[in-house]
């Protein structure tokens, strides 16, 4: 082959590259600005997320913001749900009052149940043009009828899936090239930023209000105060802007017009969590990050399914790190328990590790920590960081499916049988300020039997506690398996007396499995009562 042969396929080779790298660098652009957003999401529904933005300057609005609402309103659906329910109609000849004097002549014969339709409003958030809608799982939880009202027209709307614990749920319609909102990051949100609240309140129509985000991770404790449930992630955005009944379901809006929150609960006077009582100017929204990780799985599974790895938290408060060594700025939370055979005893993760960041970003507190592992499928493998004994380092650890270590439900009995070296039950604080009030006795068998604690686990058990006390405060209560005093082992009364011996008026750390969930422990610092 000739040299001239070997320049000449050389220079054509170059010449392709060169081509090749022009036409990628024009695609690549293109696609990166295509309507100033990237393409993301399953194959099947992709979603559009915004890139890097510049921030806002307010000057540039003159007369207001309907630059940032109009584009976004269209988006909004209202969503009404209609069940059917059964009521019993009682006739007043039923009434004791009437049977005095009338006897039974009108017969009692019970009348069958009546039906009737019980109707609700909520919104919705278009975020594929193929007619997928991201809203509240407490919007569709109890319809069975859904309609979907967009653009004055009306579809049937088919639930995808729910997720009860972030209070997400996706619903379908049967309709195409529908505007949808793109998704921000909630993450980048700063108490401040201006923010509107879109959605269709009392069913009047879209309307919007503006507002600013009054704080970030929020935990309320709505799932579990209203429903019982001890699963709820929560780490809502807090803001002004008005969220009036209706509004579940809609879009918190930024600036740039993309959606940072869906809407879901505000605090009334009038109606509590619900808002009957009308808006108060604090409401709530959950982050996008943690709707838009929660939609996908619905849309690809049909339900979200959850990493665990087998650990019970506790928020870091000061004093508490003291007890641990811990004196960094840093906030972070406290490992209480760890369950055998689970991903954390695996990876090494002890009890009173402090975890301080996950994936190289710093945490808020255990809410915080929970709130990211929820967003997270199993088999992911994270990177936590911890402190333990005054030295800092990362463990990996993957997520496996489900809630495999959650403790058992019990009743503390009423049979305290003392009748085993009992060294007295009184007040047993050995003069801890700290523990006035509370009533301590040895771990007996049949004690133990009764609370439905491990074989071979020691301990003194909680007899009563003062409500007035510090250690109600902290809820520490009747049941509860005391195990270690200020870190040091606790087998029995003798062991828990010397433990706080000495203690006087300083806060004072207790280890307890709680009364109820025999397999778990959990850290509480008292502080006596000034």
């Amino acid at each position: 082959m000739s040299t001239e042969v070997v320049h000449m396929r050389r220079g054509v080779a170059l010449g392709l590259l060169i081509v090749a790298l022009i036409v990628g660098a024009v695609v690549g652009t293109w696609a990166m600005h295509w309507a100033g957003h990237q393409v993301f999401g399953a194959p099947a529904v992709p979603v559009k997320v915004a890139g890097v933005v510049d921030p806002v300057r307010l000057g540039g609005f003159g007369n207001g913001f309907a630059s940032v609402v109009d584009p976004a309103l269209p988006a909004i659906v209202n969503i009404s749900t209609t069940h059917v329910i059964k009521v019993q109609q009682n006739s007043p000849f039923d009434n004791p009052f009437f049977r005095q004097f009338f006897g039974n002549q009108f017969g009692q014969q019970q009348q069958e149940p009546e039906t009737e339709r019980e109707t609700s409003l909520g919104s919705g958030v278009i975020i594929n043009p193929d007619g997928y809608i991201l809203t509240n799982n407490h919007v569709v939880a109890h319809g069975s009828d859904i309609e979907v009202d967009w653009n004055n027209k009306q579809f049937k709307g088919k639930v995808v899936g729910t997720d009860p614990p972030t209070d997400l749920a996706v619903v379908k319609i049967d309709a195409t090239n529908l505007p949808t909102l793109t998704f921000g990051d909630s993450s980048k949100l700063h108490v401040g930023d201006v923010v509107f609240a879109i959605g269709d309140p009392f069913g009047i129509g879209e309307t919007a209000t503006m507002g600013i985000v009054s704080a970030t991770q929020r935990s309320l404790g709505l799932e579990e105060e209203e429903q019982g449930r001890r699963d709820a992630y929560e780490d809502f955005i807090q803001t002004d802007a008005a969220i009036n009944p209706g509004n579940s379901g809609g879009a918190l809006i930024d600036l740039h017009g993309n959606l940072v929150g869906i809407n879901t609960a505000i605090i009334s006077n009038g109606g509590g969590m619900n808002g009957e009582g009308g808006n108060e100017g604090i409401g709530f929204a959950i982050p996008v990050n943690m709707a838009r990780s929660v939609m996908e799985q619905i849309i690809e599974h049909g339900k979200v399914e959850r990493g665990h790895i087998g650990i019970g938290l506790t928020d870091l408060q000061p004093d508490m790190a003291k007890q641990f060594g811990y004196n960094g700025s840093d906030f972070g939370a406290l490992v209480d328990s760890v369950s055998a055979g689970s991903p954390a005893e695996k990876a090494g993760i002890k009890r009173g590790d402090i975890i301080l960041g996950v994936n190289g970003e710093s945490i808020t507190g255990s809410g915080d920590l929970t709130a990211r592992l929820a967003t997270m499928p199993p088999g992911t493998t994270i990177h936590l960081k911890i402190f333990r004994d005054g030295k800092t380092f990362d463990v990996p650890v993957t997520l496996v499916p489900g809630s495999a270590y959650a403790g058992q439900n019990t009743q503390f009995g009423e049979n305290n049988n003392n009748n085993n070296n009992n060294e007295g039950n009184g007040n047993s604080e050995g003069g801890a300020k700290a523990m006035q009030g509370v009533r301590v006795e040895n771990l007996t068998p049949d004690i133990a039997q009764q609370l439905q604690l491990p074989m071979g686990t020691k301990g003194v058990v909680v007899d009563s506690v003062d409500q007035s006390s510090a250690a109600a405060a902290k809820g520490l209560q009747r049941g509860d398996v005391i195990i270690e005093v200020n870190r040091k082992p606790v087998s029995n009364m003798t062991d828990y007396r010397n433990a706080l011996s000495g203690a006087d008026d300083r806060p004072v750390l207790l280890l307890v499995i709680p009364q109820g969930s025999p397999t778990q422990t959990q850290y509480y610092l008292i502080e006596p009562n000034e």
